[in-house]
């Protein structure tokens, strides 16, 4: 009999924290962004997740997801690889894309080197494609067989949960307070799923230039917990 959730395992094994994507070290414009806007708190850092992660996640980040997801040919991947590369302003959000893509792709290949992952590594060689993150997470749903709606789920997740283990460091937070935020926009993920999957790719895209601002300037900081 074949297990209908046989590729859950892989997901929650890719997923996790020890899974070295190096994500631990990255913000993503959160520090910055923190330092200049006076979020000190769990309410703020709440504030931040709704006016700030859960739009670009609805609007750009989801859908881009999907339309790699469905992309027919390695051509097709790269083409959409470069155009999330190209809505990225600044550069340190560039570079942790492609650190934290490639890492991925890396760890992904030591595991299960199967060939969607050789082809796309491939493309990174010929610089062809950049490698960004959100490109590879949706490779690796399609190569192990994930779920749509849980490859969405999952990189919705995965974004607030780094932007909460960052908030650690940077704001006088706890644990408890880390996983109320993360809780109240899990709560919210059923309608950013849902508003993502009816965004074509014509239409895709969030600016934000706040957080664009904070990461250009997080590039020349004194002094900085994080990589981005």
């Amino acid at each position: 009999m074949n297990d209908p959730l046989a590729w859950l395992p892989v997901l929650l094994q890719t997923n996790d924290a020890l899974f070295p994507t190096g994500a631990y070290a990255h913000s993503l414009g959160f520090e910055e962004f923190a330092k200049l806007n006076g979020i000190r708190n769990e309410a703020a850092l709440r504030q931040f997740v709704d006016a700030h992660l859960l739009p670009a996640l609805e609007a750009f980040e989801l859908p881009y997801l999907r339309f790699a997801f469905n992309a027919a040919s390695v051509p097709e991947l790269n083409e959409i690889d470069r155009e999330i590369s190209a809505s990225k302003l600044s550069r340190e959000l560039r570079d942790a894309s492609v650190q934290l893509g490639r890492r991925r792709l890396a760890a992904l290949r030591a595991v299960n080197d199967s060939e969607p992952y050789r082809q796309f590594s491939d493309s990174i060689s010929a610089g062809a494609a950049d490698g960004n993150h959100l490109t590879v997470c949706a490779l690796q749903a399609r190569t192990e067989a994930f779920p749509l709606d849980a490859a969405l789920a999952a990189y919705f997740y995965q974004t607030i949960a780094g932007i909460c283990g960052a908030a650690l460091k940077v704001i006088r937070i706890g644990q408890e307070g880390c996983q109320r935020v993360l809780r109240h926009a899990l709560a919210q993920s059923g309608s950013v799923i849902s508003g993502s999957l009816n965004v074509e790719r014509e239409s895709a895209g969030y600016f934000d230039p706040l957080l664009e601002i904070a990461s250009m300037r997080h590039e020349f900081a004194n002094e900085r917990l994080f990589i981005s």
